[in-house]
């Protein structure tokens, strides 16, 4: 009869060698899901600011439904007199056009930093960055109007409801924080396309990964628009 042979025996890593395999992983950039670290952290990041929306949007419904004093219009409280006529939502109109546009331009950015065309990515995510800009600055010029004219202040409202302040400058002013902060970002990463930044290693990864952030500003708008000037 012959002899079966056992199995040979694996003989476990030092506590210190499994250590420094663990940092090697983590410190050489090894993705996960098949997707970069850079991008999964943008995703988390995302996820958790959509949570911070998300409670703000709910406690804004909460308190309108909850106060017993009349909430003001927004067709009247966000009108524009044009031609002696008054224009309801018609600057908001034009913000949400042009943060929408924004999308596009940026879509389009993604897709030619992926051709490697450095100069049109660049040139797109200037003019998002462009539209971001415009879309605060008429943001400015909302509050503007509402604190100057109108005398809304986050303590109290002559239109109506107390509450009506507070919720707007809150909500409308962490979204174009966002805003703007997304249009630093894209300026410098446009800046370092354009400067062939990522032209030897070929990864234009970090303009998709812009593109993520600012598709989420837009997004968010959205729901704003939606809940806070049509309601």
């Amino acid at each position: 009869m012959s002899a079966q042979l056992s199995p040979p025996q694996q003989i476990p890593e030092p506590p210190a060698t499994a250590w420094r395999g663990v940092v090697a992983d983590w410190s050489s950039d090894r993705q996960a899901f098949h997707v970069s670290w850079a991008k999964a952290m943008m995703w988390i990041f995302l996820l958790s600011d959509t949570f911070v929306f998300s409670c703000f949007l709910t406690g804004y419904m909460t308190v309108r439904m909850a106060t017993p004093a009349q909430w003001p219009n927004p067709s009247e409280v966000f009108a524009l007199q044009i031609g002696g006529a008054d224009i309801p939502l018609i600057l908001i109109a034009i913000m949400t056009f042009v943060l929408i546009t924004s999308s596009g331009t940026m879509a389009m950015a993604v897709n030619f930093a992926y051709r490697r065309d450095r100069r049109r990515t660049a040139w797109l995510m200037f003019a998002t960055a462009a539209f971001g800009i415009m879309f605060v600055g008429m943001q400015a010029f909302e509050w503007t109007k509402l604190i100057v004219e109108e005398g809304v202040r986050p303590w109290g409202n002559p239109m109506g409801a107390a509450q009506f302040g507070s919720t707007f400058f809150m909500i409308t002013g962490f979204h174009g924080l966002h805003v703007s902060a997304g249009v630093i970002y894209l300026l410098v990463v446009a800046i370092r396309v354009l400067r062939g930044r990522y032209e030897h290693s070929g990864n234009y990864q970090i303009v998709e990964i812009a593109g993520l952030y600012w598709h989420f500003v837009d997004l968010v708008w959205v729901f704003i628009f939606a809940l806070f000037y049509l309601w």
